[in-house]
């Protein structure tokens, strides 16, 4: 933030230096994020058992509602600590780094208390059964113990990449993955906890990892630091945030309604194991996504400053080259997934069973994954350009107007494979619906960008 040329780079520099210097940072901490939840995985599939991974998935719902709350706070907030670094209006930029603290505080305790009063009840909800009961209760019991940390550890590494130090955001994403993956074999396999060690070594990793980030931002010439009046909630600043989280907080609510309908349905149809052959496919699955997603963190900007500039070309270079890296990475999954689909899901079980269930799961998921990548960087590209609305049409048409009815009929006739198909064919109308809507835009606006 103190080097007043760099954002006058986003408009002179080459497109592809540029896009390089922004996403790299960005991909580094999507990847090792998803990294982080693989080797959970891993760890509890080959230390606990196959049943356990089937527990494991019962709890994504759970996971993206906290989730949902975290992204409620954190991107509003950041976002809003953005425009007023930019301002130079460090006093309130103080205010919302406290606001942040506290606001985090007050959503993580009542969100682990709301949860935890009613937490069998809930898993049972979402397709727990009496083999997965268990390994679903004890992890997610010291999950909802530690979400305070979860929520202050997305919040503040957020608040850090917007304070003008993405740099150390992406490492203090990096560290939890290193700690991460010294704990968990040490916690499973070492001490014989089991699941709940995975779900110790999630928690401990993250404090020790806001230890480090509180320390940052102890920093007092830094603009940005821990003083005394900035922690008493200030309603503007509260409820800027707020509106402004609220889209990737309805996404990310979406996504849990999505997941809980999907578990509710291979438990219909395919039994616990089904479920876990479900946690297999969605942890590899977003591996890619996440890639994908760093490369659109690194294109916003660009296509946003360029935009405002009213530089067409720039903006088009930086769209072309976003969805051709975005494709080229996700026919790299297509190609890994469809040619050693048996190897991919060998890495998180030896259960030949759960491995037969998950194979055909990964190859109907990723059949159109070369597509997927052009209608993530179109959707990231409306938001860039100020029209989040067109995003969010895109994101909820695929997840509730196309996804919900497929998987309501589609298992009906086809059991476990009418769940892969429904992802798959939702995918492929959601990259029709992209094309439509960004053909539209390039047409309408043309050289008036």
């Amino acid at each position: 933030m103190k080097n007043e040329s760099a954002p006058l780079s986003l408009g002179t520099e080459k497109i592809g230096k540029l896009l390089m210097q922004y996403a790299i940072p960005a991909i580094i901490a999507m990847t090792a994020s998803s990294l982080y939840n693989i080797t959970d995985s891993i760890f509890i599939g080959h230390g606990v058992g196959p049943l356990a991974l089937s527990g494991l998935a019962i709890t994504f719902p759970l996971m993206n509602l906290a989730a949902a709350f975290g992204t409620l706070v954190g991107v509003g907030a950041s976002t809003l600590l953005s425009i007023r670094m930019g301002q130079k209006d460090y006093e309130t930029a103080n205010h919302i780094l406290g606001n942040v603290f506290v606001l985090n505080l007050i959503m993580g305790i009542l969100f682990s208390v709301a949860v935890l009063l009613f937490l069998n009840p809930v898993l049972h909800f979402f397709g727990a059964g009496e083999e997965t009961l268990a390994y679903a209760h004890d992890f997610m019991v010291i999950i909802l113990c530690g979400n305070v940390v979860t929520h202050m550890y997305f919040g503040l590494n957020a608040l850090l990449r917007s304070a003008g130090s993405p740099q150390k955001a992406m490492m203090g994403t990096i560290y939890t993955v290193l700690i991460n993956l010294v704990l968990n074999p040490l916690f499973i396999f070492g001490f014989h906890w089991g699941i709940r060690g995975s779900a110790f070594a999630t928690i401990i990793s993250q404090i020790i990892v806001l230890v480090w980030q509180m320390h940052l931002f102890n920093d007092k010439t830094h603009f940005i630091h821990w003083k005394k009046g900035i922690y008493r909630l200030k309603k503007k600043i509260v409820a800027d945030s707020l509106s402004i989280g609220m889209a990737p907080f309805l996404l990310n609510a979406a996504s849990c309604l999505i997941v809980i309908l999907i578990n509710r349905q291979l438990i219909r149809h395919g039994g616990d194991l089904a479920v876990g052959a479900y946690g297999i496919v969605n942890r590899i699955a977003f591996l890619f996504i996440m890639i994908v997603i760093g490369l659109n963190q690194g294109m916003q900007p660009i296509a946003g400053y360029n935009y405002g500039a009213n530089l067409p070309d720039r903006v088009k270079d930086v769209l072309k080259k976003s969805i051709l890296y975005a494709t080229l990475i996700m026919t790299a999954g297509f190609a890994i997934v469809e040619l050693f689909p048996h190897a991919v899901a060998g890495i998180f079980t030896t259960e030949e069973q759960l491995v037969g269930i998950a194979v055909p799961g990964l190859r109907w998921v990723f059949a159109i994954y070369p597509l997927i990548g052009f209608q993530m960087v179109s959707s990231a590209y409306f938001q860039s350009i100020g029209k989040p609305g067109k995003s969010i049409i895109l994101a909820m048409t695929r997840q509730v107007l196309i996804l919900i009815p497929f998987l309501l009929i589609f298992p009906n006739f086809w059991g476990i494979t009418g769940v892969w198909a429904s992802m798959c064919i939702s995918d492929a109308l959601s990259v029709i619906l992209a094309a439509m809507l960004l053909y539209n835009e390039l047409k309408t606006k043309n050289k008036r960008i």
